[in-house]
C-alpha cells in the first residue's frame, strides 16, 4: 500500500504521514540536507523538530544527496516514509546547476516513481503541492515549481492512496479503488 500526502507549508502534512505508520519500526527517509547550525539556527531547528518526532522504533536514514531514496524504497521491506520530495528535488535541482531539463533530475526522478510503482510494502511519501500557489517571478522557483509538480503527478499515478492536507485536515484524492467520487447533488437547478 503506497501514499502520497501532499499538503502546503505547514499544513500538518509531514504528521499526518507519519501517523500512517507503526511506532514500532518504519524507516524513515530524511531528504533535508545538514546545515550549519550557526549559518542557518531556523532551518536547523526544523530539522530537529521533525527528529525528535520520530518514534524511537525507527531507523533513519539521511538522503544527503539524494542517491538514496528510490534505493530505500525499492529495497528496503520494512514500512517506509520519505519526508519529504520537495527538499529532495531542491537538492537535486541544487546539484544540477538549476539547469532546465538536467538528465540527472529526470533520471532520479524516474528511478523514484519506478521504485514506488514496483514496491509491494508499505509506503508513505510526502510532498508539497505546488499548484496552486503563484507563478514564480524567478526561473529556479519555475523550475522547481515545474519539476516538483512533475514528480507529484507521476507519483499520484502510481500510488494507490493520495490525501492533501489542507489547514491540518486530509481531504482524500484517490483511495485504493481508485479517484474519490463525489455525489451530484439532486433535485438542484
Amino acid at each position: 500500500m503506497s501514499t502520497l500526502v501532499l499538503g502546503g507549508t505547514r499544513s500538518g502534512k509531514s504528521a499526518h504521514a507519519e501517523g500512517l505508520l507503526p511506532a514500532d519500526h518504519a524507516v524513515y527517509v530524511a531528504t533535508a540536507r545538514p546545515v550549519d547550525p550557526t549559518a542557518d539556527p531556523e532551518w536547523a531547528e526544523r530539522i530537529e523538530v521533525h527528529r525528535r518526532r520520530r518514534p524511537a522504533g525507527w531507523e533513519t536514514v539521511e538522503d544527503v544527496d539524494g542517491s538514496r531514496t528510490a534505493e530505500v524504497v525499492r529495497c528496503r521491506p520494512a514500512p517506509v516514509i520519505v519526508d519529504d520530495l520537495a527538499t529532495w528535488v531542491t537538492g537535486l535541482l541544487d546539484d544540477a546547476g538549476w539547469a532546465r531539463d538536467a538528465a540527472s533530475v529526470a533520471a532520479a526522478r524516474t528511478a523514484l516513481v519506478t521504485a514506488v510503482r514496483d514496491r509491494s510494502g508499505p509506503l508513505v511519501l510526502v510532498s508539497a503541492e505546488v499548484g496552486l500557489g503563484v507563478m514564480p517571478s524567478t526561473s529556479a522557483g519555475r523550475r522547481f515549481r515545474d519539476e516538483l509538480g512533475l514528480l507529484n503527478a507521476e507519483l499520484a499515478a502510481v500510488c494507490d492512496d493520495v490525501v492533501l492536507l489542507v489547514a491540518g485536515l486530509p481531504v482524500p484524492l484517490k483511495v485504493a479503488s481508485g479517484p474519490v467520487s463525489t455525489i451530484p447533488c439532486q433535485g438542484t437547478e
